[in-house]
């Protein structure tokens, strides 16, 4: 649904877009991660035809961005950063406009208008001017114009900017709820929305591609993928005993103490080279007569993925 093919966008000496390729297909919802900076927006505006490419192309539903900018309007439901809207129009006004403009008519167009703005629960609002809205309101409308023509594909900038904890859990069940019939690519940089609504993710950053892959597949590259949290109650010979216990396992490359409770004693035992080393911990508390209050696994942190990729650091390849 999207493709797009060595985007390219220089303004003057500065390139913000260096030579960008992905593709979406319906069904996924694709986050597109990165720093201040990194070339998300400046993408964005290019896949939807707002900023002409330097070089490269999309093509999204068939249609070029280069060649048929308004037929690729008007498959695409946009929300851009910062939510635009005309602030003297009430959002009843502006989505009738909005909903005239993408060529509803009739009964079809309030239906619809109706049904949207419950959808984003705009309904003690629709009469004040958008001004006068808190940004919470301010970003609802645009996502309420984003998606008024049920468009095939959605392109969101920071979908729950300005959006409390419970706005923010609205806005993510809707977009799950419409993700099986759409190609969803969006901006973020909670990286919690993308294990919450993401089934894939792309870091970007200096105008570059760095990562592409699932959640799943991006948390493996954290040095945290498999790591342990032990938590032993009443342990023989204190911390000390039960550290150089764990320290001795031949999958372990290191441990961290971490906080305990009620007198117990915790540990983050990382593995080596990502190995799974839960049950070779927990064999080891058995034969140790340790009560356990905690054994888990994490799966692995993408904020430090995220981190050591956009800050220089590395992580494992």
């Amino acid at each position: 649904m999207i493709e797009i093919k060595h985007l390219v966008k220089r303004f003057g000496p500065f390139t913000a877009v260096d030579g960008v390729s992905f593709t979406v297909q319906r069904g996924e919802v694709l986050g597109f991660l990165g720093p201040n900076g990194a070339g998300k927006s400046t993408t964005m505006k290019m896949v939807t035809g707002f900023l002409t490419p330097t070089s490269g192309t999309a093509v999204v539903a068939g249609h070029d961005v280069s060649k048929e900018p308004l037929k690729v309007k008007q498959v695409i439901g946009y929300l851009p950063e910062g939510a635009p809207a005309y602030a003297d129009m009430t959002p009843e006004s502006f989505l009738n406009f909005v909903a005239g403009v993408r060529g509803l008519k009739g009964r079809a167009k309030t239906e619809r208008i109706e049904a949207v703005v419950r959808m984003v629960h705009l309904e003690g609002v629709m009469r004040q001017t958008i001004d006068t809205l808190s940004k919470g309101f301010k970003r609802r409308v645009g996502l309420a114009q984003a998606i008024l023509h049920d468009p095939d594909v959605l392109i969101m900038d920071e979908p729950t900017d300005g959006l409390d904890p419970n706005q923010k859990h609205e806005v993510r069940s809707l977009i799950k709820s419409m993700a099986a019939t759409k190609a969803i690519l969006l901006s973020t940089h909670i990286l919690e929305e993308v294990e919450a609504v993401c089934t894939r993710a792309v870091i970007i950053n200096r105008g570059k591609i760095i990562a592409d892959g699932t959640p799943s597949q991006l948390q493996a590259k954290s040095r945290f993928h498999n790591a342990v949290t032990v938590t032993v109650r009443n342990a023989s010979g204190g911390a000390a005993a039960v550290r150089g216990d764990l320290r001795s396992l031949g999958g372990v490359s290191d441990v961290q103490e971490a906080p305990g409770r009620n007198g117990a004693v915790s540990f983050l035992v990382l593995p080596k080279g990502g190995r799974a080393i839960i049950d070779e911990i927990g064999h080891h508390a058995r034969t140790k007569g340790w009560e356990l209050d905690e054994l888990h696994a994490e799966a692995g942190r993408l904020d430090e993925v995220f981190r050591s990729m956009t800050a220089g650091e590395g992580v494992k390849a």
